[in-house]
């Protein structure tokens, strides 16, 4: 049941669905609360809703569960990330490297901690974790402590370094500060005390006093810094490069790819910092055909190993990790191998989660999937491996004939005399879920087999579901009038269906078929519709209402199948 509920999980995280993935990853983990994977699957999908709070809850509980486990490290991370905390991120990857130092992810959240610690603020490290312990274990900031304003301002700065240019003008903030950089800052108690000192203090002059003495003229002001002439230069290149982007732009709108395939080198030569030049030169060889597409991923590799020198966006790194992948997809087509298109879409989904990437990644996946079954597709073995099974079946050992009707299936999975034939053996075994699922898998491949009824007839009917039975032994006559085995079903059916509306089940199996029924959905909408529970009202309280009630069809036909399910009974 927990894995049902993670595979529903799964599906919807795939899907992008992350508010519909959180309750199916809750489900699970009631169910399995020491599986560290649901923490960790509950924890992206937390991310991905940005509700960091209670992925970091849920990474910090995956950690705990498996310290030796890198991805756990990498949701730690992550969750740190949203909330700011660039610090703690960097410590959670660099812990997870520890464990797992070839993980990509957790390299590349290692590099975005870094990068975010290294321009967010020239003060950052400043409020890691000990800042609290430095500012109580010095005098002048210690009485600070117990002013809530101030600790919450601090909690501020902590939480993002940025945020410091907004308390400036606090004294409080300055002298921590000072503290933590181990500088001193004039306070404004100093402030006041030189507005107040004599004009002449008994150990000599006023220093700035002397010091204006000596240069009564104000000092001119300092000229505006030159642009040298290298960055003008640059500058003028980088402009350039645009422009020739631009021009690559408007020539892959007319299809003039030649030409812009030309504008978008010219823009490489001429700015090496923009990997979008990379990218879109590796769309148009994408578009070009097979016959560019090693270039379109020569170009994606390029732009990656740049952009991560260069710390680009890692959206960027991303977008080229997809447009690879793309062409790997179409390279796959010839080569039928889709492992490399597939592993590239996983490493554009650590960068960032696009949705385009995920169905792409999708896609490919489903690709595999269908290749893989082409190249297995055998009607000739499919019906071998189906007399085996029938053979087995024969000698009575039903794990045998299961196995062997499941590879026929994987030979030809639309052959209904597996499905059907599988369907008996794990109704032999007790399996009848698993009997009914093939049952009406049957049913569906061939209506009109006649077989796929009497099986699935006969597993409700072990399943004490007489009106289901009933309902499936006649549709089957539909197809073949004269089938003595549907004939038989619908007669024990009828027989079951009869001795419930008499009420003649001991009461040990008249409370476990109510229990059993009041666990099927269609008794329960029975039970809890408005008209119904009328309906039953009157049968005990209001004879000529109830006479009302039987002439409509439909009423009757539900109060037909909560007799048969023994919750109602007929005296």
């Amino acid at each position: 049941m927990a894995d049902e509920a993670k595979a529903k999980g799964n599906a919807a995280f795939s899907a992008g669905n992350f508010s519909d993935a959180v309750p199916h990853f809750t489900d699970a983990i009631n169910l399995a609360p020491t599986n560290h994977v649901l923490y960790s699957n509950r924890s992206a999908a937390y991310a991905s809703l940005n509700q960091f709070s209670e992925a970091l809850s849920d990474a910090e509980k995956t950690v705990e569960l498996k310290p030796d486990w890198g991805k756990g490290y990498s949701r730690l991370g992550a969750a740190h990330m949203g909330l700011r905390r660039y610090a703690d991120a960097a410590s959670a990857y660099r812990k997870g490297l520890q464990i797992d130092p070839a993980n990509d992810a957790l390299k590349s959240g290692l590099a975005d901690a870094e990068a975010a610690l290294g321009t967010t603020s020239p003060f950052g490290e400043a409020f890691g974790p000990e800042m609290w312990v430095r500012l109580a274990s010095d005098p002048s900031t210690r009485e600070y402590l117990q002013q809530p304003d101030f600790v919450k301002m601090m909690q501020d700065v902590q939480k993002s370094p940025n945020n410091l240019n907004l308390y400036l003008k606090d004294q409080r903030v300055m002298q921590a500060l000072g503290v933590l950089l181990n500088l001193k800052f004039q306070g404004r108690e100093e402030d006041s005390q030189e507005r107040k000192r004599p004009a002449a203090e008994p150990e000599g002059d006023d220093p700035v006093k002397v010091e204006k003495k000596m240069h009564p003229d104000p000092e001119p002001e300092p000229e505006p810094m030159e642009i040298s002439e290298e960055d003008r230069e640059k500058k003028e290149r980088k402009a350039e490069a645009q422009k020739e982007k631009e021009a690559g732009n408007a020539a892959y709108k007319k299809k003039d790819f030649e030409t812009a395939i030309h504008c978008y080198s010219k823009a490489v030569e001429l700015d090496d910092e923009d990997i979008s030049f990379l990218t879109n030169r590796a769309a148009v060889y994408l578009e070009m055909g097979k016959d560019q597409y090693e270039d379109c991923i020569k170009d994606c590799d390029k732009a990656v190993e740049r952009g991560r020198e260069l710390r680009s966006d890692f959206k960027m790194i991303a977008r080229a990790l997809t447009r690879k992948g793309t062409a790997l997809v179409k390279m796959a087509k010839c080569s039928k191998d889709y492992e490399p298109a597939i592993e590239t879409f996983h490493k554009a989904l650590t960068e960032h989660r696009n949705p385009d990437t995920l169905k792409k990644l999708n896609d490919a996946e489903k690709a595999k999937k269908d290749l893989e079954q082409q190249e297995y597709y055998d009607p000739k073995l499919a019906d071998e491996e189906r007399e085996k099974g029938n053979q087995y079946f024969k000698e009575q050992k039903y794990p045998e004939a299961v196995k062997h009707y499941t590879e026929a299936l994987k030979r030809n999975p639309n052959d209904p005399k597996a499905y059907s034939n599988r369907a008996a053996s794990y109704t032999k075994l007790g399996a009848m879920p698993e009997g009914l699922k093939d049952a009406e898998k049957c049913i569906e491949l061939d209506p009109t087999f006649s077989k796929g009824y009497t099986r699935k007839g006969a597993i409700q009917f072990f399943m004490k579901e007489y009106d289901k039975a009933l309902e499936t032994y006649q549709e089957g006559l539909k197809h073949d009038p004269n089938n003595q085995e549907l004939l038989d079903g619908i007669r024990r059916c009828v027989q079951q269906i009869n001795k419930a509306s008499r009420g003649d089940f001991s009461p040990d199996e008249l409370k476990e078929r109510q229990a059993k029924a009041m666990q099927d959905p269609e008794i329960q909408n029975i039970l809890t519709d408005p008209v119904m529970r009328q309906v039953l009202t009157d049968f005990q309280e209001n004879p000529k209402a109830a006479q009302d009630h039987m002439k409509n069809p439909l009423v009757m036909n539900k109060i037909q199948k909560l007799v048969s399910a023994g919750i109602v009974q007929v005296k």
